[in-house]
């Protein structure tokens, strides 16, 4: 089992990379892969709607969007994580997420995903509701904690003496594992994830 955990933030080693490696470090003691995936920090174009991806499975736009969409192909989890910037995420994984999943929730559908925000004083909430709504459209199980996923701190040294944050973060990680062997275990024993149905969309202006 393979958990990929995305690092939205322009700073590499930053406070989210801090939270994030807080979690993957969990994981692997419980005997699940992870690879911290950073969207980088070169402009990342938002969704243009061409609906190209809808034919091809893949964004004309060449950046790393495409790389990380084939990577979540083969994955079982997704832990999310983004800097507040102005009480909300950040451009660039917003950019990132709207990109990555439109077209392209068939790659996500059952898998559980997870949101993390990493803020200095306020605005955590709203970006934790906001990169919710990615995995609650796309059938998703979502994986909680003990608290809302945030840490604070202003740097990676701060967010280090956030101890209840840093106690969240393996909380967080401790459930996805046992959601994933959960999922597994009902793999083996004939239990698949439920078939929906055909889509319905309804236009209230006709």
């Amino acid at each position: 089992m393979k958990v990929i955990l995305v690092n939205g933030s322009p700073h590499k080693h930053g406070c989210t990379y801090t939270a994030l490696s807080e979690i993957a470090n969990v994981l692997q003691t419980e005997g699940i892969e992870t690879e911290i995936f950073w969207v980088g920090n070169k402009p990342i174009s938002g969704c243009l709607a061409c609906g190209a991806c809808r034919k091809t499975g893949k964004c004309f736009i060449e950046d790393t969007v495409n790389e990380f969409v084939e990577k979540a192909k083969e994955a079982d989890g997704f832990v999310f994580g983004s800097p507040v910037h102005y009480a909300g995420a950040s451009g660039m994984i917003t950019s990132f997420l709207d990109r990555a999943f439109y077209g392209k929730g068939k790659f996500f559908k059952g898998k559980p995903g997870a949101a993390i925000a990493s803020c200095r004083r306020g605005g955590a909430s709203a970006t934790f509701d906001q990169l919710n709504k990615y995995f609650t459209i796309c059938s998703m199980p979502v994986v909680s904690s003990q608290y809302w996923n945030m840490v604070h701190g202003n740097t990676p040294e701060e967010v280090k003496q956030d101890l209840e944050g840093l106690q969240t973060m393996r909380t967080l990680g401790r459930n996805m594992a046992w959601l994933l062997k959960c999922i597994e275990l009902g793999k083996q024993n004939g239990i698949d994830f439920p078939k929906h149905e055909p889509g319905i969309a309804t236009n209230f202006i006709r």
